[in-house]
Order: C-alpha cells, then sequence, then structure tokens
C-alpha cells in the first residue's frame, strides 16, 4: 500500500533550515528541563504515596493544611485524572505501611463528613528510588551504544553514529516536551516513573528501526544509481521510503490518540510520550539522521579531493 505513488520532494536541499528548527527544539526542551526541572515519580525519588476517591473531595489546599498539621509538611496534593481522584505524595520514611495508614486515620479524622477509599498506595524506599534513577540513565545509554554498534557493522560508523544523534534528538526533545507540559493538565500526569521510562525505551527501539528503513534504501540505491550523486541518491531514497514512513507512523499515532482518549490514567503518560517521540522520531529519520550522513560524506569528498 502506498500512499503516493511517486514524490520528488528535496528534503536534503532545505536540510540547514531544519537543522535550525532541530537545534531550537532542543533549546526550548533544555531550557524547560533546567528552569522548570522534571518531575520525578514515587518509582525514583522514594516515599509514599496515596491515591484516595473522595466521594464529596474537600478543596486541595484543606487538604495540604491537614497533612501540615498532623506532621506531613510539604506534601504534594493535587487532583488526579478527576476532581473525586486525590493524589498525596509524602517524602516521609516509616518501616511498613504505618505512615500511610497515619495518613489515612488522620484525614478521617479531619474530613468525618468527606468519605474516602484508597485507589492506591505505594511506598519506596529512597534508595531504592535512586538506584532506579541510575539503572534508567544505564539503560537509556546503554541502548544507544549498542544500537549504534550494531548499525556500524551492518552500514558504516557514520551511520551509526548519525543514527544515534537522532535518537539523542528524539529523547531530548520528547522529555522537554513533557517536561515543559507536566502539570498544565490535571488529566495528564508526565511525572518521570518507570512507565514514561519504557516510552522512551520504546521510542528509541521505533525511532531507530524508521532510521534504518531509510538507510538500508539509501544503501541499495547507491549500488542501483551509482552514476548519481549521494544528494539524489539521499532525496530519491527518502522519498521512496515517504509512504511507508508516513503509513507505519501515522497508524502509530491513532492507536495513542486512542489511548490517551480511552486508555486510562496509568496509560495515558506512556501514550502521550511514545506519540510525541514518534512524531520527533520520524521527523529526524530524514532530517537529522539522514542529513548528517549526507554532509559527512561531502566533507570526507572535499577532503580526498584536496
Amino acid at each position: 500500500m502506498r500512499l503516493f505513488k511517486k514524490t520528488n520532494i528535496d528534503f536534503m536541499g532545505k536540510r540547514k533550515i531544519y537543522y535550525g528548527i532541530s537545534l531550537l527544539t532542543l533549546a526550548i526542551g533544555l531550557v524547560g528541563i533546567v528552569i522548570k526541572g522534571p518531575e520525578f515519580g514515587i518509582d525514583f525519588r522514594g516515599g509514599n504515596e496515596l491515591l484516595l476517591r473522595f466521594d464529596n473531595p474537600p478543596a486541595v489546599s484543606d487538604i495540604r493544611t491537614a497533612m501540615d498539621k498532623i506532621g506531613f509538611k510539604g506534601s504534594e496534593i493535587k487532583s488526579f485524572g478527576n476532581p473525586n481522584d486525590i493524589l498525596i505524595f509524602t517524602s516521609a520514611q516509616s518501616d511498613g505501611g504505618k505512615v500511610a495508614e497515619q495518613i489515612r486515620t488522620e484525614l478521617q479524622k479531619e474530613f468525618p463528613t468527606s468519605k474516602f477509599s484508597v485507589l492506591r498506595e505505594d511506598k519506596i524506599g529512597p534508595k531504592i528510588g535512586a538506584e532506579l534513577r541510575k539503572n534508567a540513565i544505564y539503560a537509556v545509554g546503554a541502548t544507544m551504544l549498542i544500537i549504534m554498534i550494531y548499525i556500524g557493522f551492518r552500514f558504516q560508523f557514520i551511520y551509526g553514529l548519525a543514527g544515534v544523534i537522532a535518537i539523542f534528538h528524539d529523547v531530548i526533545a520528547a522529555f522537554g516536551v513533557i517536561v515543559l507540559l507536566n502539570g498544565l493538565n490535571s488529566h495528564l500526569s508526565l511525572e518521570i516513573n518507570q512507565t514514561i521510562m519504557a516510552a522512551f525505551l520504546t521510542l528509541i527501539g521505533f525511532s531507530i528501526n524508521d532510521t534504518v528503513i531509510v538507510f538500508d534504501r539509501i544503501r541499495e540505491n547507491l549500488k542501483i544509481h551509482k552514476a548519481d550523486s549521494m544528494f539524489d541518491v539521499m532525496n530519491r531514497s527518502i522519498n521512496e521510503t515517504l509512504s511507508r514512513t508516513l503509513i507505519t507512523s501515522g497508524t502509530v499515532l491513532l492507536v495513542l490518540i486512542v489511548l490517551i482518549i480511552f486508555g486510562g490514567e496509568v496509560n495515558r503518560g506512556f501514550a502521550f510520550t511514545f506519540m510525541i517521540g514518534t512524531i520527533f522520531g520520524t521527523y529526524s529519520s530524514i532530517y537529522v539522521a539522514s542529513a548528517l550522513v549526507l554532509d559527512f560524506t561531502i566533507y570526507q569528498a572535499k577532503k580526498s579531493a584536496k
């Protein structure tokens, strides 16, 4: 199936414009990360987290006052999904479930007319949280390294390096977007937890798959069209794989949109992160990975001609 019978778009001719767009996107994302900072979930920071569903929820400010009163100052309290669901996080630690039990007991006393049930109760030690943060960084780094080695052996080293740079572009850009958007909507929780990390690891695999398809077509066309320049081969290859790229990415995006709307609070953060990453991944396969290979090839040719 093909969306387009034949296209002749000059992708590589405008690559420097898209380099600028990529750099601007990364700059905005990095500024957001530095200024706003990521909000880590309980998985990565440790503490106690309770998700309560109230029949008649009190104001978040009243719950915060009650938490301060019972000795849990600085706790994070926010709506979660709908106004009746309140998420409470405290960094306080104790053996067993004493913190969670104390919070439940004291809130029942503070709000006797507001009955609630516990939907979720999590407890992570601070050492485990720090270890999970470290392991998450190692997992992303190791994945990129293995991908670079694999593509380097399958094609050339520059292809592997360009592919990893494109992945890095996708991860940083998507990470910056979710950091900036986190907290803007109570129905979309984008705190960094294991689910979000799973979305990034999935994104890495999806993004490099699309890039490899383009690289493979470039390698085929270099053999078939030996008289053509690298510039022409690149444009030809991207145009030939464009329909496949859009169909693959489009169907994935449709599934992710359905998950965002109907998938529930647990799946929504994963689906949204993966959706943003898919958009950046499709873009980077053309305007980052392929463009870098072209510019390196041109640089090598000029260097050899001297």
